[in-house]
């Protein structure tokens, strides 16, 4: 349902930006949803975890059989090769020979001991192009391979441990991805707001600091102001002129860089509307913390490379010594004829036991047996460094959330008390019972209350969204924070 709202919320958005020059007013929300949907930064997140999908599908692929087709039609030799005679001379012996074969094999690995089993079928072809043209043929038509290590580290194994987690790793990422791309986008959203805010302020100011101005030319000419407070005036005036252009210029850039961000056309005009509606929530650290432990990408990248710890110690201890078993048996027929060479089978078997144990190295594997020990503790103490910094900035952010909340409502009081103040000294500048320093002063606090108000909203969305990309839950729907991967990895 949530799914079915972004979209319908992404067409409407769509609709008002169609072209060029248009004016495309922008909601908190609709600008979060076009971040997660067209901006380039989403589809670098989207593209890195289908890279961690295949990976993970190579890995499921590896315990599956896998059947393949080898082949030579035709080979064709034409050639002379050296022939050594019974006296050990030698001479050179010309081949001319015509040759086909075609083998099909289905191999499956075995996971729980780490070995490969094949079972083949195979058909040669050979037939002499000078003398008599002899044709002659061999067939394999079964052969059953086993390929076992019998010391070394199953790999496999291992591969089934960590792979998954290292692909749940990823999904986690992309989600929290997902929700940090709502934090640039309230950066760049509010970064506008506040501009525009700047502008809007500035312009007021200049059109008070003139009509200001122009009241105290003819007070001065009455007699009733000082020239001092009139030359203030005047330089009250200019500055206004100067923080206006720089203030226009400001906004020009935040739209630009949020239409940049958006991926929309940066000839369109954005007008960002203020989200007011605010859901009052406190949140519990316990809470937090348990949804983080759960959900949290760091998580699984911890248990990824504890796990990866402990295979590199295994892997070092495997090379230590090797021995490989290998087994072959099945039947074999060779004649001139097709149909005789698969009736007139003979037993084919081939057994083999490879050994590899070293007897001098100096050291050397046990030396990188104690490595990836002492590597597996430097991963632990790591681990547990940044539990331990993960848990604090986690306590710190619930702490600024909560009290957010509070800072909003004040900086709402402040901006409606300060623009009352500053409308009271106007109307009693006019009447000559407050002098321009005051006015001053009262304009200073209104623009910074208004400015104030504004950021103190951005921290709150801020760290909400940001809570949400660490813990990957709705607190509001009170729900996970999940995506339909198959359908994602179908666009």
């Amino acid at each position: 349902m949530r799914r079915v709202l972004y979209i319908t919320m992404l067409c409407i958005v769509l609709s008002q930006a169609g072209h060029a020059n248009d004016t495309l007013r922008l909601t908190l929300d609709d600008a979060i949803v076009m971040s997660r949907t067209r901006s380039l930064d989403a589809a670098v997140a989207l593209d890195e975890l289908r890279s961690a999908y295949w990976q993970y599908r190579s890995h499921k692929a590896d315990l599956l059989p896998e059947v393949s087709l080898n082949a030579t039609l035709p080979y064709l030799s034409r050639s002379y090769n050296s022939y050594q005679n019974s006296d050990g001379s030698y001479t050179f012996v010309r081949n001319n020979y015509l040759q086909m074969n075609g083998r099909i094999n289905i191999r499956q690995n075995i996971w729980l001991t780490g070995g490969t089993v094949s079972l083949s079928s195979s058909l040669d072809y050979l037939k002499t192009l000078t003398g008599d043209r002899n044709e002659r043929y061999m067939s394999t038509p079964v052969t059953l391979s086993l390929n076992q290590p019998l010391f070394g580290v199953n790999y496999l194994k291992w591969n089934r441990r960590i792979e998954p987690v290292r692909y749940a790793e990823a999904k986690a990422e992309f989600l929290s991805r997902t929700e940090e791309l709502t934090m640039d986008c309230i950066n760049r959203f509010f970064g506008l707001l506040i501009a525009i805010e700047n502008v809007n302020i500035a312009r007021q100011n200049l059109h008070n600091a003139r009509m200001l101005y122009d009241v105290a030319l003819t007070k001065r000419e009455m007699g009733k102001i000082s020239k001092n407070d009139v030359l203030q005036l005047r330089l009250n005036v200019l500055n206004a002129e100067s923080d206006l252009t720089s203030y226009e210029s400001s906004m020009r850039s935040a739209q630009f860089t949020l239409c940049t961000f958006l991926n929309i056309d940066d000839a369109t005009e954005i007008i960002p509307i203020l989200p007011t509606d605010i859901t009052n929530m406190n949140l519990a650290y316990s809470d937090v913390l348990d949804r983080s432990l759960a959900n949290n990408p760091l998580m699984k990248n911890i248990e990824r490379r504890l796990l990866q710890a402990d295979y590199n110690v295994a892997s070092a201890k495997g090379n230590m010594r090797q021995i490989n078993l290998t087994a072959q048996i099945g039947y074999s027929g060779t004649d001139k004829d097709l149909n005789t060479a698969y009736n007139r089978l003979n037993n084919n078997q081939i057994v083999n036991v490879g050994v590899s144990i070293p007897i001098l190295d100096w050291g050397k594997r046990r030396g990188n047996v104690k490595m990836a020990e002492s590597n597996r503790e430097i991963t632990k103490n790591r681990v547990e460094q940044e539990m331990r910094n993960f848990k604090n900035d986690l306590f710190v952010l619930v702490e600024q959330f909560n009290n957010q909340q509070r800072q909003l409502e004040i900086a709402g009081e402040a901006d409606r008390i300060a623009q009352q103040r500053y409308n009271t000294n106007m109307e009693t500048f006019l009447i000559g019972k407050i002098s321009t320093l005051d006015l001053n002063d009262a304009q200073v606090s209104k623009d910074q209350a208004r400015r104030s108000h504004i950021y103190e909203l951005q921290n709150y969305w801020y760290y909400y969204y940001k809570i949400r990309s660490i813990t990957l839950w709705d607190f509001n729907n009170n729900c996970d924070i999940d995506a339909d991967f198959d359908k994602l990895m179908e666009q």
